[in-house]
C-alpha cells in the first residue's frame, strides 16, 4: 500500500491539475456573479470565457474524444442544442445538408450569426429549452453536449426536441455523471443534477423516446474529479493544468474504454431514437 503522505501528494496533484480550491464566481462581466431565481447559473459567453476548459482550445484531445464518440450517431441533418461559439459542430459541416446551431446566449447567438452569415444551408436559433422549436425543417439527429443537465424539466425538453426530429432519428446526450461527483463546480454553472444511466434512462423514457446506447464514459476522469471536488473542493478548472489532464488523462482513459465497458464515469452517454 502506498504511505499516506504519498496518497496525499496524488490527490494534491490531482486537485492542481483539475481545479483550484477558492474559484472565481461566474461573473456577467462587473463582477457580480450571474444569479436567476436566487440560484447561481452558467455564466453568459464572452469572448474571453466560452468554451475555456473541457472542450476548449486548452484540451484538444477532449475534444476530439468528444467528436469520435458522437459522430458515428451523426447523420445527414443536425440540430445542436447550446452550440456556444460553434466548435462543435463546425467539425460536421462538410458532412451535413442542413445544419442548425442554438443557443440562449446573446454574445453566442450573435457570434454564430456572423461565423454562418453567408451559409444558406445553417440555420442560427435563439433556444432555451422547454420551448416550441421554430425550425426550418426536421432533423434526423438532435446533439446536446453538456445542455441537459441545466434545465429542471428535463423530459419537456427532451420532447420538444422530439417534435423537431424525424421519425427513427436520433437525440444524443451528453451529460455529466453521477451525483457522487456533484460539487461547487457544479452549483457555480448551474447544474440542476448529475446523471446515472438509470436516472438519465428515466428521463428518456419519460419523453416517449427509446434507447439505443446509454453508458458511463471517462472513467479516469471521474476518479480524478472526485478527488479534486469532493474531496479537494475544486471550484473551476485551471485552464493551463487542464492542459496536463488533456494530454495524460484523458488519451489514457480512451485506452481503457476500448478494451472494457466501465462501470462509471465523469460522463455519461446517451443515443435516444425517436419512434417510428
Amino acid at each position: 500500500m502506498q504511505p499516506p503522505a504519498k496518497k496525499n501528494a496524488i490527490a494534491r496533484t490531482v486537485l492542481k491539475v483539475l481545479g483550484s480550491r477558492e474559484p472565481t464566481a461566474p461573473t456577467a462581466g462587473d463582477g457580480e456573479p450571474v444569479i436567476v431565481d436566487g440560484q447561481p447559473v452558467q455564466p453568459p459567453a464572452g469572448e474571453g470565457a466560452l468554451e475555456n476548459h473541457l472542450g476548449g482550445d486548452e484540451a484538444r484531445n477532449y475534444r476530439q474524444y468528444e467528436y469520435d464518440v458522437v459522430a458515428p450517431h451523426v447523420g445527414r441533418s443536425l440540430l445542436e442544442v447550446g452550440s456556444g461559439l460553434g466548435h462543435f459542430s463546425e467539425q460536421f459541416a462538410g458532412r451535413l445538408d442542413y445544419l442548425a446551431v442554438s443557443d440562449n446566449d446573446p454574445y453566442c447567438v450573435e457570434q454564430l450569426e456572423k461565423r454562418y452569415a453567408d451559409n444558406d444551408d445553417v440555420e442560427v436559433l435563439d433556444l432555451a429549452l422547454p420551448a416550441k422549436i421554430e425550425i426550418r425543417q426536421k432533423v434526423d439527429t438532435v446533439v446536446m453536449m453538456n445542455v441537459l443537465e441545466h434545465i429542471k424539466d428535463d423530459v419537456q425538453a427532451l420532447k420538444d426536441l422530439a417534435a423537431v426530429t424525424e421519425p427513427g432519428g436520433r437525440i444524443v446526450i451528453w451529460v455529466p455523471g453521477y451525483m457522487q461527483l456533484y460539487g461547487e463546480f457544479d452549483r457555480k454553472v448551474g447544474h440542476v443534477t448529475r446523471y446515472t444511466p438509470t436516472t438519465l434512462s428515466a428521463s428518456v423514457k419519460a419523453a416517449g423516446l427509446d434507447i439505443d446506447v446509454i453508458k458511463p464514459i471517462n472513467f479516469l476522469g471521474a476518479i480524478a474529479w472526485w478527488v479534486a471536488v469532493r474531496r479537494g473542493g475544486a471550484g473551476y478548472p485551471d485552464p493551463r493544468l487542464v492542459k496536463i489532464y488533456d494530454r495524460t488523462v484523458v488519451p489514457t482513459t480512451r485506452l481503457i474504454e476500448r478494451l472494457i465497458r466501465v462501470p462509471f464515469g465523469q460522463t455519461v452517454i446517451c443515443v435516444a431514437r425517436v419512434p417510428r
